[in-house]
């Protein structure tokens, strides 16, 4: 299929002399340029990568604690104790 791209000058300068300097077509360039950024897995942010939302803990009634109080402590015991339930459910002891 045949198309038209506009480069910016100094991005054709650099794919013409590229491919010059490689002993290729500038089109063999641009199509194997374009194939490995199609292929190329995607790039997290480092700062990104261990951005995860906050557990979300349904309300069984009134907490000893507000949430704004509790330690990292207190949410991991209400977390792991939901998970404890689960699990006693899914093995039908509960």
């Amino acid at each position: 299929m045949r198309t038209s791209l506009d480069f910016p000058d100094a991005l054709f300068k650099h794919l013409k002399t590229r491919a010059a300097q490689e002993g290729r077509t500038l089109r063999d360039l641009v199509i194997e340029l374009v194939e490995r950024g199609l292929s190329a897995r995607e790039v997290v942010d480092p700062q990104k990568r261990f951005h995860a939302r906050p557990p979300v803990i349904p309300s069984q009634g009134p907490m000893a604690l507000p949430v704004s109080q509790m330690t990292n402590a207190d949410l991991y015991d209400l977390i792991n104790e939901e998970d404890d339930e689960r699990t006693i459910r899914l093995l039908g002891r509960g």
